[in-house]
């Protein structure tokens, strides 16, 4: 009975892990050409190696995905969290660990069409409750007492501000409102930022500004949610976002609109040295008039 069991464990193909994982590697990756796949990013992280690994998911279902760096050089701008993309990708297991992936050779925003679509729908929607309305527009103060920030405290767009603001009038008091400008948290930390403005009331004018980005990066400024904030706070906002192509939700709300952070800044700030030449013609006229 021994020898019969010895003899039919000898007679048996019996296989590693490692060489079943090849096979179905070499299964899955020879029965499916390269596809193009939709879906939304999601866990994406970059480690040392500088390759690419993310989720891409539907409503229903999920798929790991590798990106590997020299496939990377054809990207027109970094793929985030959240983003509808496009992807061309073959099939494939990663032997190591049995896990079953997309190789990505190709990425690309998707569904920008069907993105500006809602967006229409809902800029309608916003627009028919009087949101845009011209006529309740504020007008700016021409001396403010202190001026908000609300940005990113790390981004381009802070120091431009800070910088402006200190040559025109270097006495003028300015508070910033950190806050993310791009991401899924973004909109809802704009948003909470405006109202913490507004319940403090230390401010006579806000500056809502981020530098320029890709139409994705802008998600946050096209949000319902900020768009209610800007038009509930009880001072008046100035957008400064910086991307001069595409007119945000939240320019439409807001009080007046500039083209660039730097811009913004001139808007809300007097001129010192306009002032000095004011003042000064005005000395004259005095004189001249006494």
């Amino acid at each position: 009975m021994t020898a019969q069991s010895d003899g039919d464990t000898l007679a048996r193909d019996i296989w590693t892990i490692s060489r079943l994982n090849r096979e179905v590697r070499a299964v899955l990756e020879g029965s499916f050409p390269l596809l193009w796949i939709r879906g939304e990013l999601s866990n994406l992280s970059q480690p040392a190696s500088g390759h690419l690994y993310f989720t891409l998911k539907d409503e229903a279902a999920q798929v790991r995905c590798a990106m590997f760096r020299p496939r990377q050089r054809l990207l027109a701008a970094r793929p985030a969290n959240g983003q509808q993309v496009l992807v061309r990708a073959r099939v494939s297991l990663y032997d190591a660990r049995g896990d079953f992936q997309l190789i990505v050779e190709h990425l690309e925003p998707a569904g920008e069409g069907l993105w500006r679509l809602e967006l229409e729908r809902l800029k309608q929607r916003l627009a028919t409750e009087g949101l845009f309305d011209e006529a309740a527009k504020r007008p700016l103060p021409t001396f403010p007492r202190q001026v908000g920030l609300i940005t990113s405290p790390s981004g381009a767009a802070v120091r431009d501000l800070l910088t402006v603001l200190a040559r025109r009038w270097r006495a003028l008091p300015v508070v910033i409102y950190p806050v993310a400008v791009q991401g899924e948290t973004a909109a809802g930390e704009i948003a909470a930022a405006l109202t913490l403005a507004g319940r403090r009331g230390d401010c006579d004018v806000l500056i809502l500004a981020r530098g320029g980005g890709a139409y994705e990066d802008l998600i946050a400024f096209n949000d319902e949610r900020v768009v209610r904030a800007i038009r509930a706070v009880p001072l008046p906002v100035v957008t400064g976002i910086g991307h001069e192509v595409d007119i945000t939700l939240a320019d439409l709300a807001a009080d007046r609109r500039a083209p660039t952070p730097s811009a913004a800044a001139e808007l809300v700030s007097p001129s010192a040295e306009h002032l000095a030449q004011r003042l000064r013609a005005l000395g004259n006229r005095l004189r001249t008039a006494v």
